[in-house]
Protein backbone atom coordinates (compact mmCIF):
# COMPACT_ATOMS: atom_id res chain seq x y z
CA UNK A 1 0.00 0.00 0.00
CA UNK A 2 1.78 3.30 -1.23
CA UNK A 3 2.40 5.94 1.89
CA UNK A 4 2.38 9.52 0.00
CA UNK A 5 3.02 11.32 2.58
CA UNK A 6 6.80 10.34 3.66
CA UNK A 7 9.55 9.75 0.84
CA UNK A 8 13.15 9.08 0.26
CA UNK A 9 14.61 12.22 -0.96
CA UNK A 10 18.03 12.74 -3.28
CA UNK A 11 19.84 15.82 -5.07
CA UNK A 12 20.95 16.22 -8.07
CA UNK A 13 23.21 19.03 -8.45
CA UNK A 14 24.42 18.31 -12.37
CA UNK A 15 23.46 16.17 -15.37
CA UNK A 16 26.60 13.39 -13.76
CA UNK A 17 25.13 13.12 -10.01
CA UNK A 18 22.26 12.91 -11.73
CA UNK A 19 23.42 9.54 -13.08
CA UNK A 20 23.55 8.64 -9.48
CA UNK A 21 20.11 9.67 -8.46
CA UNK A 22 18.63 7.92 -11.47
CA UNK A 23 20.17 4.41 -10.07
CA UNK A 24 19.43 5.23 -6.58
CA UNK A 25 15.56 5.41 -7.30
CA UNK A 26 15.62 2.73 -9.73
CA UNK A 27 16.93 0.44 -6.92
CA UNK A 28 14.57 1.52 -4.05
CA UNK A 29 11.94 0.89 -6.75
CA UNK A 30 13.71 -2.43 -7.45
CA UNK A 31 13.42 -3.15 -3.79
CA UNK A 32 9.74 -2.47 -3.84
CA UNK A 33 9.60 0.76 -1.30
CA UNK A 34 5.79 1.69 -0.81
CA UNK A 35 6.87 5.44 0.01
CA UNK A 36 7.01 8.41 -2.73
CA UNK A 37 10.38 9.21 -4.34
CA UNK A 38 11.38 12.97 -4.88
CA UNK A 39 14.96 14.18 -6.62
CA UNK A 40 15.40 17.61 -5.71
CA UNK A 41 17.65 19.53 -8.56
CA UNK A 42 19.53 23.08 -9.45
CA UNK A 43 19.03 24.61 -12.37
CA UNK A 44 22.48 23.33 -13.83
CA UNK A 45 20.25 20.16 -14.56
CA UNK A 46 19.44 19.58 -18.33
CA UNK A 47 16.04 19.30 -19.65
CA UNK A 48 16.25 16.49 -21.24
CA UNK A 49 17.91 14.84 -17.38
CA UNK A 50 14.18 16.20 -15.91
CA UNK A 51 12.27 14.45 -18.69
CA UNK A 52 14.44 11.07 -17.77
CA UNK A 53 13.80 11.89 -13.73
CA UNK A 54 10.19 12.06 -14.05
CA UNK A 55 9.90 8.47 -15.55
CA UNK A 56 11.47 7.25 -11.72
CA UNK A 57 10.94 9.75 -9.70
CA UNK A 58 7.52 10.79 -8.01
CA UNK A 59 8.35 14.46 -7.82
CA UNK A 60 11.16 16.30 -9.30
CA UNK A 61 11.31 19.59 -7.61
CA UNK A 62 13.72 22.58 -8.87
CA UNK A 63 15.80 24.26 -5.65
CA UNK A 64 17.69 27.52 -6.59
CA UNK A 65 18.79 28.97 -3.43
CA UNK A 66 19.48 31.78 -5.90
CA UNK A 67 15.41 32.39 -6.31
CA UNK A 68 15.11 31.90 -2.80
CA UNK A 69 13.54 33.73 0.44
CA UNK A 70 15.94 36.64 1.72
CA UNK A 71 17.06 34.44 4.89
CA UNK A 72 18.74 32.02 2.32
CA UNK A 73 20.29 35.02 0.42
CA UNK A 74 21.52 36.69 3.44
CA UNK A 75 23.10 33.14 5.08
CA UNK A 76 24.83 32.83 1.27
CA UNK A 77 26.21 36.04 1.14
CA UNK A 78 27.98 35.50 4.57
CA UNK A 79 29.05 31.38 3.80
CA UNK A 80 28.97 31.86 -0.29
CA UNK A 81 31.78 28.21 1.07
CA UNK A 82 28.26 26.31 1.83
CA UNK A 83 26.39 26.72 -1.62
CA UNK A 84 25.74 23.51 -1.75
CA UNK A 85 25.19 22.61 1.59
CA UNK A 86 22.30 25.42 1.61
CA UNK A 87 20.81 23.70 -1.86
CA UNK A 88 21.01 20.26 0.21
CA UNK A 89 19.35 21.49 3.11
CA UNK A 90 16.26 22.81 1.18
CA UNK A 91 15.06 19.10 1.93
CA UNK A 92 13.85 20.50 5.30
CA UNK A 93 11.34 22.54 3.08
CA UNK A 94 9.17 19.37 1.80
CA UNK A 95 6.59 20.17 4.13
CA UNK A 96 4.25 18.32 2.16
CA UNK A 97 5.53 15.37 3.96
CA UNK A 98 5.77 14.48 7.21
CA UNK A 99 8.98 12.59 7.37
CA UNK A 100 11.52 11.94 4.46
CA UNK A 101 14.79 10.13 4.63
CA UNK A 102 17.43 11.39 3.00
CA UNK A 103 20.25 10.01 0.46
CA UNK A 104 23.08 10.77 -0.96
CA UNK A 105 23.07 10.18 -4.86
CA UNK A 106 26.13 7.99 -4.52
CA UNK A 107 24.38 5.32 -2.58
CA UNK A 108 22.51 2.59 -3.82
CA UNK A 109 20.70 0.40 -1.82
CA UNK A 110 20.68 -3.58 -1.91
CA UNK A 111 17.70 -4.23 0.24
CA UNK A 112 14.18 -2.79 1.06
CA UNK A 113 14.91 -0.19 4.21
CA UNK A 114 11.23 0.99 4.61
CA UNK A 115 11.85 0.22 8.03
CA UNK A 116 13.56 3.69 8.24
CA UNK A 117 10.34 5.44 8.56
CA UNK A 118 10.14 4.11 12.06
CA UNK A 119 13.20 5.87 13.39
CA UNK A 120 13.27 9.34 14.39
CA UNK A 121 14.66 12.81 13.25
CA UNK A 122 18.03 13.11 13.23
CA UNK A 123 18.24 9.02 12.85
CA UNK A 124 21.58 8.36 10.61
CA UNK A 125 24.69 6.02 11.02
CA UNK A 126 28.01 6.84 12.29
CA UNK A 127 31.06 8.19 10.24
CA UNK A 128 33.84 5.82 9.80
CA UNK A 129 36.33 8.32 9.84
CA UNK A 130 35.34 9.63 12.90
CA UNK A 131 31.99 7.54 14.64
CA UNK A 132 31.12 10.43 17.23
CA UNK A 133 30.29 12.00 14.08
CA UNK A 134 27.03 10.70 11.73
CA UNK A 135 27.80 10.07 8.07
CA UNK A 136 25.12 12.86 6.04
CA UNK A 137 24.91 10.51 3.49
CA UNK A 138 21.97 8.86 5.03
CA UNK A 139 19.50 10.52 7.56
CA UNK A 140 15.90 10.36 8.59
CA UNK A 141 14.54 13.84 8.91
CA UNK A 142 11.11 15.66 9.75
CA UNK A 143 10.32 18.55 6.84
CA UNK A 144 9.81 21.71 8.94
CA UNK A 145 10.34 25.47 7.88
CA UNK A 146 11.62 26.01 11.43
CA UNK A 147 14.27 23.63 11.32
CA UNK A 148 15.32 25.05 7.97
CA UNK A 149 15.66 28.65 8.89
CA UNK A 150 17.28 27.27 12.53
CA UNK A 151 19.48 25.41 10.34
CA UNK A 152 20.41 28.51 7.75
CA UNK A 153 21.05 30.85 11.24
CA UNK A 154 23.47 28.16 12.69
CA UNK A 155 25.43 28.11 9.40
CA UNK A 156 25.17 31.87 9.26
CA UNK A 157 27.06 31.96 12.50
CA UNK A 158 29.29 28.89 12.74
CA UNK A 159 29.69 27.72 9.35
CA UNK A 160 30.80 24.31 9.17
CA UNK A 161 34.21 22.47 10.48
CA UNK A 162 34.68 20.40 7.31
CA UNK A 163 33.38 23.36 4.75
CA UNK A 164 30.18 21.02 4.00
CA UNK A 165 26.85 19.88 5.26
CA UNK A 166 28.34 17.06 7.50
CA UNK A 167 30.58 19.30 9.64
CA UNK A 168 27.54 21.85 9.74
CA UNK A 169 24.66 18.93 10.70
CA UNK A 170 26.73 17.96 13.10
CA UNK A 171 27.45 20.65 14.60
CA UNK A 172 23.91 21.76 14.83
CA UNK A 173 22.35 18.17 16.07
CA UNK A 174 25.38 18.07 18.67
CA UNK A 175 23.57 15.54 21.14
CA UNK A 176 23.46 12.85 18.58
CA UNK A 177 26.60 10.90 19.97
CA UNK A 178 25.41 11.09 23.64
CA UNK A 179 21.71 11.23 23.85
CA UNK A 180 19.69 8.99 21.89
CA UNK A 181 21.06 5.40 20.98
CA UNK A 182 17.79 4.90 19.46
CA UNK A 183 18.89 7.48 16.56
CA UNK A 184 22.59 5.37 15.85
CA UNK A 185 21.96 3.54 12.66
CA UNK A 186 23.25 0.83 12.09
CA UNK A 187 26.16 1.12 9.97
CA UNK A 188 24.73 -1.65 7.31
CA UNK A 189 22.40 1.57 6.49
CA UNK A 190 25.25 3.29 4.80
CA UNK A 191 28.71 1.11 4.41
CA UNK A 192 31.03 3.60 3.43
CA UNK A 193 33.69 2.09 0.31
CA UNK A 194 36.29 3.98 2.18
CA UNK A 195 35.47 1.75 5.46
CA UNK A 196 36.67 -1.31 3.48
CA UNK A 197 40.27 -0.40 3.29
CA UNK A 198 39.68 0.65 6.98
CA UNK A 199 38.92 -2.53 8.74
CA UNK A 200 38.75 -5.12 6.30
CA UNK A 201 38.03 -8.08 8.26
CA UNK A 202 34.96 -6.20 9.94
CA UNK A 203 33.66 -6.10 6.54
CA UNK A 204 34.78 -10.04 4.95
CA UNK A 205 32.80 -10.38 8.61
CA UNK A 206 29.62 -8.25 7.94
CA UNK A 207 29.70 -6.94 4.81
CA UNK A 208 26.99 -9.30 3.31
CA UNK A 209 24.20 -7.91 5.70
CA UNK A 210 24.98 -4.08 4.15
CA UNK A 211 21.73 -2.27 3.44
CA UNK A 212 22.95 1.01 1.44
CA UNK A 213 25.89 0.97 -0.22
CA UNK A 214 27.66 4.74 0.26
CA UNK A 215 30.05 5.38 -2.88
CA UNK A 216 32.08 8.12 -0.47
CA UNK A 217 34.91 9.69 -1.71
CA UNK A 218 36.17 8.55 -5.40
CA UNK A 219 35.71 6.89 -7.52
CA UNK A 220 31.96 7.35 -8.22
CA UNK A 221 30.12 4.86 -10.39
CA UNK A 222 30.38 7.10 -12.65
CA UNK A 223 33.94 7.92 -12.83
CA UNK A 224 34.30 4.31 -13.43
CA UNK A 225 34.70 1.94 -17.38
CA UNK A 226 32.25 -0.87 -16.87
CA UNK A 227 33.48 -3.95 -19.51
CA UNK A 228 29.60 -5.66 -20.41
CA UNK A 229 31.97 -8.57 -21.64
CA UNK A 230 32.89 -9.64 -18.77
CA UNK A 231 30.60 -8.12 -17.00
CA UNK A 232 33.25 -6.31 -14.53
CA UNK A 233 34.71 -2.92 -13.48
CA UNK A 234 37.95 -2.08 -15.75
CA UNK A 235 40.32 -1.49 -13.03
CA UNK A 236 43.08 1.03 -13.20
CA UNK A 237 45.41 2.81 -10.24
CA UNK A 238 42.75 4.27 -8.43
CA UNK A 239 41.30 0.64 -7.90
CA UNK A 240 43.44 -0.96 -5.35
CA UNK A 241 41.76 -4.11 -4.50
CA UNK A 242 38.79 -6.22 -5.39
CA UNK A 243 36.49 -6.35 -2.21
CA UNK A 244 34.02 -3.26 -3.02
CA UNK A 245 34.41 -3.70 -6.86
CA UNK A 246 31.10 -5.59 -7.22
CA UNK A 247 29.06 -3.01 -5.76
CA UNK A 248 30.63 -0.57 -8.64
CA UNK A 249 29.25 -3.96 -10.81
CA UNK A 250 25.97 -3.71 -9.32
CA UNK A 251 25.91 0.21 -9.76
CA UNK A 252 26.35 -0.38 -13.66
CA UNK A 253 24.54 -3.13 -14.25
CA UNK A 254 21.32 -0.97 -12.88
CA UNK A 255 22.58 1.22 -15.21
CA UNK A 256 22.43 -0.37 -17.79
CA UNK A 257 19.24 -1.73 -17.79
CA UNK A 258 17.04 -0.23 -16.73
CA UNK A 259 18.36 3.99 -16.91
CA UNK A 260 20.27 3.49 -20.51
CA UNK A 261 16.80 3.12 -22.04
CA UNK A 262 15.23 6.00 -20.49
CA UNK A 263 18.15 7.55 -21.17
CA UNK A 264 18.68 6.44 -24.93
CA UNK A 265 14.91 8.34 -25.81
CA UNK A 266 16.55 11.76 -24.70
CA UNK A 267 19.70 11.04 -26.46
CA UNK A 268 21.05 13.03 -29.60
CA UNK A 269 23.60 11.00 -31.84
CA UNK A 270 26.16 12.36 -33.29
CA UNK A 271 26.37 10.55 -36.26
CA UNK A 272 25.98 6.76 -37.91
CA UNK A 273 28.72 5.12 -36.32
CA UNK A 274 29.61 7.68 -33.68
CA UNK A 275 31.14 6.29 -30.04
CA UNK A 276 30.15 9.49 -28.34
CA UNK A 277 26.73 9.68 -27.24
CA UNK A 278 25.19 12.96 -26.06
CA UNK A 279 22.42 12.34 -23.17
CA UNK A 280 21.70 16.00 -21.91
CA UNK A 281 24.80 17.39 -20.56
CA UNK A 282 26.74 14.07 -20.19
CA UNK A 283 28.01 11.61 -22.72
CA UNK A 284 28.44 8.28 -22.96
CA UNK A 285 31.32 6.81 -24.56
CA UNK A 286 30.79 3.60 -26.32
CA UNK A 287 34.32 1.22 -26.68
CA UNK A 288 34.32 -1.65 -28.94
CA UNK A 289 37.44 -3.82 -29.67
CA UNK A 290 36.43 -6.23 -32.64
CA UNK A 291 38.34 -8.80 -34.09
CA UNK A 292 40.87 -7.34 -37.32
CA UNK A 293 38.08 -7.11 -40.57
CA UNK A 294 35.26 -6.87 -38.46
CA UNK A 295 32.84 -4.60 -38.84
CA UNK A 296 31.24 -1.85 -36.22
CA UNK A 297 27.51 -1.79 -35.61
CA UNK A 298 26.63 1.35 -37.09
CA UNK A 299 24.26 3.40 -34.31
CA UNK A 300 20.84 3.54 -36.62
CA UNK A 301 18.55 5.40 -33.89
CA UNK A 302 19.01 6.51 -30.60
CA UNK A 303 17.77 3.26 -29.38
CA UNK A 304 20.47 1.11 -31.07
CA UNK A 305 23.08 2.60 -27.78
CA UNK A 306 21.46 -0.42 -26.02
CA UNK A 307 22.39 -3.02 -27.79
CA UNK A 308 25.79 -1.20 -28.86
CA UNK A 309 26.49 -0.60 -24.78
CA UNK A 310 25.66 -4.64 -24.50
CA UNK A 311 28.00 -5.59 -26.96
CA UNK A 312 30.80 -2.99 -25.93
CA UNK A 313 34.20 -3.54 -24.77
CA UNK A 314 34.14 -0.48 -22.29
CA UNK A 315 31.58 2.06 -21.33
CA UNK A 316 32.06 5.02 -19.06
CA UNK A 317 30.23 8.13 -18.37
CA UNK A 318 31.71 11.79 -18.78
CA UNK A 319 30.37 15.64 -18.44
CA UNK A 320 30.38 17.04 -21.96
CA UNK A 321 33.50 19.64 -22.42
CA UNK A 322 31.34 22.82 -22.49
CA UNK A 323 29.31 21.51 -20.09
CA UNK A 324 32.94 20.91 -17.86
CA UNK A 325 33.90 24.19 -18.96
CA UNK A 326 31.47 26.21 -17.56
CA UNK A 327 30.64 24.33 -14.37
CA UNK A 328 34.89 24.78 -13.92
CA UNK A 329 34.00 28.46 -14.93
CA UNK A 330 31.18 28.88 -12.60
CA UNK A 331 33.26 27.37 -9.33
CA UNK A 332 35.55 30.19 -10.00
CA UNK A 333 33.08 32.45 -10.24
CA UNK A 334 31.70 31.68 -6.37
CA UNK A 335 35.28 31.03 -5.00
CA UNK A 336 36.15 34.82 -6.15
CA UNK A 337 38.43 33.45 -8.87
CA UNK A 338 37.70 35.96 -12.07
CA UNK A 339 39.09 35.66 -15.00
CA UNK A 340 39.16 39.28 -15.37
CA UNK A 341 42.48 39.13 -17.45
CA UNK A 342 40.77 36.61 -20.14
CA UNK A 343 37.33 35.45 -20.63
CA UNK A 344 36.14 38.49 -18.30
CA UNK A 345 37.91 41.38 -19.56
CA UNK A 346 36.37 44.19 -19.74
CA UNK A 347 36.72 44.53 -23.31
CA UNK A 348 35.16 41.37 -23.84
CA UNK A 349 32.36 41.87 -21.99
CA UNK A 350 32.18 45.60 -23.57
CA UNK A 351 32.18 43.41 -26.84
CA UNK A 352 28.88 41.33 -25.83
CA UNK A 353 27.05 44.62 -24.64
CA UNK A 354 27.51 46.17 -28.04
CA UNK A 355 26.23 42.93 -29.75
CA UNK A 356 23.41 42.63 -27.40
CA UNK A 357 22.60 46.24 -28.15
CA UNK A 358 22.66 46.72 -31.74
Amino acid sequence: MPVTDQAFVTLGTNDIYCQGALVLGKSLRNHKTTRQLVVMITSQVSSRMRAVLSNIFDEVIEVDILDSADSVHLALMKRPELGITFTKFQCWTLTRYTKCVYMDADTIVLCNIDELFDRDEFSAAPDSGWPDCFNSGVFVFRPSLETFHKLLQFAEIHGSFDGGDQGLLNSFFSNWATTDISKHLPFIYNLSISSVYTYKPAFLQFGSEAKVVHFLGTPKPWNCKYNPQTRWIVEDESLSGNEHLSYLVLWWEIYISDILPLLTDQEETEGANSQQHQIGRIELLVKNENPVGSQETPVKSPGDTVQLAHSASELSIHESEEEARTEDERRKWEQGHIDYMGKYAFENIQKKLDRFLQ
